[in-house]
């Protein structure tokens, strides 16, 4: 599906990257980023938490670009830190619309835990915006597809940049299972592919 020059991001969910944004970089890093991506707007003013339009979602990708420029060759992690604090912002401001709110995962086995919050990370995004399209696939190993991501949006690459999405699903498949898994970016719609694909590997160890 291709990126439509009107596509937007609702006011929940860029609050919900501003508020991580700021948990991870700090006020004046944020500051910094929204100034570098036009979005000095909401400096001292994020947007309420509802689902009214909040900004394009070309904006939303500057804001991403911004901060990876910010970083230079650290932003890669630091967004994924911001990508995890946004999973976490969502289980605590936004558990209805991310729909774990009393969710009982510990009697699903492992592959099925991950597979049920991936598919409500999915659904979250759809509520939020109609035009959202992403789903889970389920074949030798899970895997999160969406060909409307916004952190991509109008930029190319020789390579995967959805760092973001990478914490976001990291931390979310941590939160289901407890455990830490290898996250791989496959397929990204910034290099050219139809749509961006992050697919789940082996659980980590520990050490």
């Amino acid at each position: 599906m291709a990126h439509r020059e009107d596509d937007v991001i609702v006011n929940a969910l860029v609050r919900q990257a501003l508020s991580s944004t700021q948990e991870v970089m700090g006020e004046n890093g944020l500051n910094a980023v929204l100034r570098a991506s036009g979005l000095e707007r909401f400096i001292g003013n994020f947007p309420s938490n509802d689902m009214s339009p909040g900004i394009h979602t070309a904006d939303y990708a500057r804001l991403n670009q911004a901060i990876e420029d910010f970083y230079g060759r650290g932003g890669r992690g630091m967004l994924r830190r911001i990508g995890k604090a946004s999973f976490q912002y969502g289980v605590r401001e936004q558990s209805a619309l991310l729909g774990v709110a009393g969710a009982a995962l510990k009697l699903l086995p492992e592959k099925q835990r991950i597979k049920f919050i991936m598919n409500s990370m999915a659904g979250a995004l759809k509520k939020t915006n109609p035009k959202v399209n992403a789903w889970v696939e389920d074949g030798d190993r899970l895997a999160y597809l969406e060909d409307t991501c916004g952190i991509c949006h109008s930029r190319t690459s020789a390579g995967p940049i959805c760092y973001l999405y990478l914490g976001s699903i990291a931390e979310a498949v941590h939160w289901a299972t407890g455990k830490n898994f290898e996250i791989t970016e496959t397929h990204c719609m910034a290099k050219g592919d139809p749509y961006c694909r992050f697919e789940i590997g082996e659980a980590l160890s520990d050490g």
